[in-house]
């Protein structure tokens, strides 16, 4: 169970990581240019896919992590 988080955490930490920075966007808060932070964006491509994939690996690591607390 413990290995199994492990390689969840690893694989979660190195997709989060690969995904598209929306940094510069947030900083614009602070000087003024946020108009395009709160625009309606679809995700296209490989960047839904990397978005899909970290939502199954962090219900995964949520799911097995509510498992582990209740053995």
């Amino acid at each position: 169970m413990k290995t199994v988080l492990l390689v969840i955490s690893i694989l979660l930490i190195i997709i989060v990581l690969l995904q598209s920075s929306k940094s510069e966007a947030a900083a614009q808060i602070f000087t003024g240019g946020g108009n395009e932070l709160f625009q309606n964006r679809k995700e296209r491509g490989s960047e839904l896919v990397i978005s899909r994939i970290t939502l199954l690996l962090g219900l995964a690591f949520f799911g097995i992590c509510l498992v582990a607390m209740f053995l």
